[in-house]
């Protein structure tokens, strides 16, 4: 098998979403069919709302009425997944369906790049990549689980906080 899994996009009744991504996993499995589809995912994001004074923390679907799955597209794991009561289909055009590109799955914080990281809070960096590229800053803050850098970089003057990716800077070379 030398195709490489990727994620698709599955429309299911509104509401349907956790129902369906359970259905596929379990006929995956009882079809040992694992190695075509291989996970399934419900974008979520945690929303905080005060409400009379109090605060509630709780996690929402991003995408309403859509899961993603990660599979080999076959003729035999389209048709589980479209035949898993509540889905609708898949995403595309017609009776194809369209994997989503390496950078929506990386936007959507699906899969995340693993990143070995040279550099620390109070690190002195140089910006590699983006509109802020050729400038010089000084780490802040990491944020391992995003893969997010805080650098104050110096600009007309003043020091101004920028968040990045890490595959945005590099260590300066003094």
């Amino acid at each position: 098998m030398a195709q490489e899994a990727k994620w698709y996009v599955v429309h299911t009744y509104s509401g349907y979403e956790n129902a369906v991504a359970d259905t596929v996993m379990k006929s995956a499995e009882n079809r040992n069919m694992t190695d075509l589809i291989q996970e399934v995912n419900i974008p979520l994001e945690t929303v905080t709302e005060l409400e009379d004074g109090v605060q509630k923390t709780y996690e929402r679907k991003v995408f309403p009425g859509y899961v993603l799955v990660k599979m080999i597209m076959t003729d035999e794991s389209w048709h589980l997944v479209r035949n898993v009561r509540g889905c609708t289909g898949f995403v595309g055009t017609g009776n194809k369906a369209i994997p989503l590109s390496e950078d929506e799955i990386l936007s959507l914080g699906v899969e995340k790049r693993d990143f070995k990281v040279d550099f620390d809070i109070g690190s002195r960096v140089r910006v590699s990549d983006g509109p802020l590229e050729g400038f010089f800053g000084v780490v802040e803050e990491l944020d391992m689980d995003k893969q997010i850098v805080r650098v104050v970089v110096s600009m007309f003057g003043r020091e101004t906080p920028v968040e990045l990716d890490f595959d945005q800077i590099e260590l300066a070379k003094d």
